[in-house]
């Protein structure tokens, strides 16, 4: 085909053409830019995240408008091509471009759009493809699920607040309905009157009235000129004084109690109470509102508190209140007088009785707390310095609980009627001579001594050839000298004791603070010797002698007359002897006095010119024959009477307390002693030093040790100390007690004398003790009686089954060390080895035994020794 132009000829071929057109017929439409307000996404920055080609969904906020789409078919050379879009969602309508590229939409609803656009071919007219786009518009935040979800809880929290405030306001009204009625209840059950006062209309409105008693009638309240008011005339005064005081706004209340005439012409007490619970603008009072109560029985109550008041006050015995914590609170008139104080020197202070120790205050408060009443007869002073007699009385009070809340005391002055009993006792049970007490008093006291076990000791003293003296000098100058003896008696006895004229010349000397032997002999001795002195008597020099006769309860008897003949009998001997001197009833008993006071100042000599030595006698352990350990014994080394073994006087040191001075001061050489063979390198096992009864006993006893520890330098773990079981057994509890105190100091605690006492096992268990050593009784015939073998193959078993060790003392013979080996004893003492031996000896040993000793050798509960 042959097309001319102004240019030249074209040679066109139409199948050519056929193909390119059929070659072109596809055309697609790619979406090229998205704009929002006229600017152009860029992908990454928000809502684009990657070329809107490959993207099939974007999301936009409610406010992103207006939005444009722009588009065009990429791959085609022609230009004017027509574009068809829709917004799916929007409208189903297909809206052409007519030329223009772009589909631009503004002010979309939240949701789901679909945007479709598809190219029209220009020469055949077939659409193209259509290329989709989801679009997704978010609604505002008052719109989105979020909001909807708080909307529905605010409404629900409205609605349960709205349910709420209409239960409590039923609540409320159902309060105030069981209010109402609580207060018609407790009104009914008090038996108060409420009365309500409308002061304008001048009406009274009544609830629960008891009885038929009328309204007061006071003038102001409801009240006619012409009316008799039924209030006493002695009160009308002051209640109507009170109502106008709180009408005119000067009391905060209104409240009288007075009397009402009853329907029975009687006069009834009440208590009135009322307030102004309404005023006007200007602030006059409009409504008042208040209660009657009938309270004559409280007045009657307080009429009888006002009785028993005066009657206090007006009694002659003294009497007085405490708190319960022994203040005083109240006193009355008797008591200020008769104690010549003022009540305020009272009121505020704590009872105390002067007259006697603080601990005679706290053991009366103790009494009066566990048992709630005491009485007793005391001495007090006036605050003239008077001292006077008084018999007092003091009972708890206690409240409706039970509970104590106060006590009352009540005394009287018996000072008169005890001088006057006295004065009758005196002519009675004493002598009217000497004026001391007499027969017939002394055997009234040996009977209470007897009937209460008391320990005590009886002499009869009798004057030497008194008859001839009364005889050649007559019965005048006989009665002076006996008040005279009488007298020298006095000043020669200790302090309260008591002496008594039996008759005659004939007198008494009772010693009943728990006497010994040599204390008896002693006062015996001071008496005869304090005769030396003559007598002045009618200007004559006189000597006069004296014979005792001693007896002791309950050694020689347990019946006061028997004690009082035998003394008698003593006293008897004394005389046919020679007179001036005294005799114990028994013979053997005199010699031993005399034996004792000489010991006792031996002790006493020793303890101050320090003639006590100290012996060591070694602790040997059997499995290597080796010194571990030592015992410290006591010596009494006298100059004149040589050495004299423990056993004469350690029994008399503790019998009268000795034994506590001799026992320190033998701690503090033992301790001494140890530290020196420690710093030498000679021994560092422990020292065991014996404790007694008494020094167990001391409240003291950590303290004093602790002190000579310190003093020595001896570390606690080389110290042991030997307890015996009587010391113990006594009150274990409290013994259990102290050696758990001593254990925490790390001392070492043996208990000695095992088996010759009475130990309780269950008590044994719980000693805090490390070792037991068998008594030398059960040693000594170990190898010939089998029954001491048994019995001593027991303790040990016993003791190793307690985790003990066993210490045997007295062991003198090979049979006996032999026995002991096989019976697994660890530790032995005795003469087999060595006898106890001075701290030089001793020392001396220690060098020969030279064994190699450390610190570590000595560990909790064993002895260990390093040869």
């Amino acid at each position: 085909m042959l097309i001319g132009g102004i240019e030249g000829i074209s040679i066109v071929s139409p199948g050519e053409i056929e193909s390119n057109i059929s070659k072109n017929s596809s055309f697609n439409t790619d979406i090229k830019d998205f704009l929002i307000l006229n600017i152009k996404e860029k992908v990454g920055n928000g809502i684009l995240t990657s070329s809107l080609n490959s993207t099939t969904n974007i999301i936009l906020k409610h406010s992103d408008y207006p939005f444009t789409f722009e588009f065009n078919t990429p791959g085609t050379a022609y230009r004017a091509i027509e574009y068809f879009y829709q917004m799916q969602g929007l409208s189903d309508t297909w809206i052409s471009t007519q030329g223009n590229n772009s589909a631009t939409y503004t002010n979309l609803s939240p949701g789901h759009y679909t945007f479709h656009v598809y190219a029209v071919d220009p020469i055949s007219g077939n659409p193209g493809p259509t290329r989709s786009l989801g679009i997704d518009i978010t609604p505002p935040w008052w719109l989105s699920d979020k909001a909807k979800v708080l909307y529905c809880l605010a409404i629900l929290l409205l609605s349960l607040l709205m349910i709420k405030t209409a239960i409590r306001r039923r609540d409320i009204q159902r309060r105030i309905i069981k209010s109402e009625e609580r207060l018609k209840l407790s009104l009914w059950g008090s038996g108060d009157e409420m009365w309500d006062w409308d002061i304008k209309t001048d009406k009274i409105y009544r609830s629960n009235i008891w009885g038929d008693l009328a309204f007061p009638i006071d003038g102001k309240r409801m009240s006619h000129a012409d009316e008799i008011s039924n209030i006493h005339p002695m009160d009308l005064q002051r209640v109507n004084e009170a109502l106008n005081a709180h009408l005119d706004g000067q009391s905060a209340h209104f409240e009288a109690a007075y009397r009402v005439q009853g329907a029975q012409d009687n006069w009834i007490w009440i208590l009135d109470r009322a307030k102004i619970v309404e005023r006007d603008d200007t602030e006059q009072a409009l409504r008042m509102t208040g209660t009657i109560k009938n309270i004559s029985h409280f007045k009657q109550t307080e009429e009888q508190l006002r009785l028993f008041e005066r009657a206090i006050q007006n009694i002659s015995e003294g009497m007085f209140i405490l708190d319960e914590h022994f203040t005083f609170v109240e006193v009355n008139q008797a008591c200020c007088h008769l104690l010549m104080h003022s009540k305020n020197d009272f009121l505020g202070e704590v009872l105390t009785f002067e007259r006697y120790p603080k601990s005679f205050s706290e053991q009366i408060k103790s009494i009066l707390q566990q048992q709630g009443r005491w009485s007793s007869e005391i001495e007090t002073i006036r605050s003239n310095k008077a001292i006077f007699l008084m018999a007092l009385s003091i009972d708890a009070i206690y409240d409706e609980q039970g509970q104590l809340s106060h006590y009352v005391g009540i005394f009287s002055d018996i000072s008169r009627r005890k001088q006057q009993e006295e004065e009758l006792r005196q002519l009675t049970n004493n002598d009217v001579l000497t004026h001391l007490p007499n027969r017939s008093n002394l055997m009234v006291t040996l009977g209470n001594l007897v009937k209460r076990d008391s320990h005590h000791t009886l002499m009869v003293l009798d004057l030497d050839n008194f008859k001839k003296i009364n005889d050649s000098m007559g019965h005048q100058v006989g009665d002076q000298l006996l008040v005279m003896v009488s007298k020298r008696i006095k000043d020669s006895v200790p302090y309260q004791t008591g002496i008594y004229r039996l008759g005659g010349d004939e007198f008494a000397i009772l010693v009943d603070n728990n006497p010994d032997i040599g204390s008896s002999a002693i006062i015996a001795k001071n008496v005869i010797e304090s005769f030396n002195s003559p007598f002045e008597l009618n200007s004559e020099r006189v000597v006069v002698g004296l014979s005792i006769g001693i007896v002791l309860y309950p050694e020689d008897d347990q019946h006061e007359q028997a004690l009082l003949r035998k003394a008698d009998i003593a006293m008897y001997h004394a005389k046919s002897a020679g007179g001036n001197r005294y005799q114990f009833y028994s013979e053997s008993l005199n010699r031993n006095a005399i034996r004792r006071l000489e010991v006792e100042t031996l002790i006493r000599e020793g303890l101050r010119n320090d003639l006590f030595e100290v012996y060591y006698q070694p602790k040997i352990k059997l499995s290597t024959g080796k010194i571990i350990g030592m015992e410290a014994l006591v010596r009494l080394n006298h100059p004149e009477h040589g050495v004299i073994p423990p056993n004469d006087f350690i029994p008399l040191a503790e019998e009268n307390g000795l034994i506590i001075d001799i026992g320190e001061l033998v701690l503090k050489k033992a301790c001494f002693a140890t530290q020196q063979w420690r710093i030498q390198g000679l021994f560092n096992g422990r020292v065991a030093v014996n404790l007694s009864s008494k020094q167990f006993a001391l409240p003291d006893l950590q303290q004093r040790i602790a002190s000579i520890l310190h003093l020595t330098q001896l570390p606690a773990i080389n110290l042991e100390l030997e307890i015996t079981e009587g010391t113990v057994i006594h009150d274990p509890e409290t013994a259990i007690n102290v050696m758990q105190q001593l254990n925490k100091m790390g001392i070492n605690l043996a208990l000695d004398d095992f088996g010759t006492g009475y130990s309780s096992l269950s008590y044994l268990k719980r000693f805090p003790i490390h070792s037991l050593k068998i008594d030398k009784a059960f040693i000594d015939d170990i190898d010939k009686s089998d029954k001491d073998l048994k019995m001593v193959d027991s303790i040990i078993t016993m003791a190793h089954n307690m985790e003990l060790t066993v210490v045997a003392e007295g062991v003198e013979h090979s049979s006996q060390l032999n026995i002991l080996k096989a019976l697994k004893c660890e530790y032995i003492q005795g003469y087999i080895y060595d006898k106890p031996m001075p701290m030089k000896q001793y020392t001396q040993r220690l060098k020969e035994e030279s064994p190699h000793i450390t610190q570590n050798n000595v560990i909790n509960n064993t002895y260990t020794l390093t040869p």
